[in-house]
């Protein structure tokens, strides 16, 4: 099982560099496109920040090796002739279908592998010709161990085998489900959230002790807050407006939930959500 030789990836955010270094660490030469030359340069450090914890764990190779294998730029011409591009810009209809036709443009013949983690691919795939599938990996991608493969209407049967063997080559393990509203892991986890954003909002109990509840009560590896911390509150509530427009309130966000957004307190990546980061 082997990954193409040669992969691309649109977007150099947290999620963007680490699709881009799980490629790196399969052994594929990586260009990655961003929008300007600041997020160019912080694409390059946090991939390069990626690589050398992985040196330090024990992978094979020296960084400069590693790196030789890199190209991060603003030229989405650099897209040409790939067999494989992954899109991971923000959870946004417009600006995804925008990117998808961006790829398109350069590489006709590439399949386009989006990072959605609830919109539908199979209304992505009908903006281009190119073959597209769903790779939605998880947040911090070099220490998951999970790709839910999503299929589109058009996508083809061998497509989906396929990217089986990407996942498997990645070191990652690949769950296969039909494109629906949040898919699995989307749907389930933002369900779970959002039950647990509503206690805190009612007073029920503090986020360290509904999160306590289930890392040590139903072995959760972490708790639904302080996952929300770490995916962002931004990211999750635009996940949760989604799901809330096509499968019905049950999903629709928390007021506590709009007011830390509308405050900045995003979690990890602002220094407060539920908990406080230094």
């Amino acid at each position: 099982m082997t990954v193409p030789q040669k992969v691309g990836v649109l977007g150099g955010g947290r999620m963007g560099a680490g699709i881009a270094h799980s490629f790196l660490a399969a052994g594929a030469e990586v260009t990655v496109v961003d929008i300007n030359d600041d997020a160019v340069a912080a694409a390059a450090e946090r991939i390069s920040n990626d690589v050398d914890g992985s040196l330090q764990r024990g992978a094979a190779g020296t960084r400069e090796e590693w790196l030789s294998r890199l190209t991060v730029t603003t030229d989405a011409g650099a897209f040409a002739g790939l067999p494989l591009v992954v899109e991971a810009v923000p959870e946004s209809m417009d600006l995804k279908v925008a990117s998808f036709r961006t790829i398109a443009e350069a590489s006709p013949e590439a399949v386009i592998a989006t990072n959605t983690s609830s919109l539908s691919v199979s209304d992505l795939a009908l903006t281009v010709d190119n073959d597209v599938i769903g790779l939605h990996f998880f947040n911090p991608v070099p220490a998951s161990k999970l790709v839910e493969i999503v299929v589109a209407d058009s996508t083809p049967e061998s497509l989906v085998d396929e990217a089986r063997g990407w996942v498997s080559a990645l070191g990652k393990t690949p769950i296969v489900v039909q494109d629906a509203p949040g898919f699995a892991s989307s749907r389930l986890g933002v369900c779970i959230a959002l039950e647990a954003i509503r206690m805190v909002e009612e007073g029920v109990a503090s986020a360290q002790d509904i999160d306590n509840a289930m890392v040590l009560g139903y072995k959760f590896p972490v708790g639904p807050l302080a996952l929300t911390d770490i995916v962002g509150l931004d990211v999750r509530l635009g996940i949760a407006e989604y799901l809330s427009s096509t499968l019905g309130e049950r999903f629709a966000p928390p007021q506590l939930m709009r007011d830390m957004v509308a405050r900045g307190e995003l979690g990890r990546k602002s220094g407060k959500g539920f908990y406080e980061y230094s």
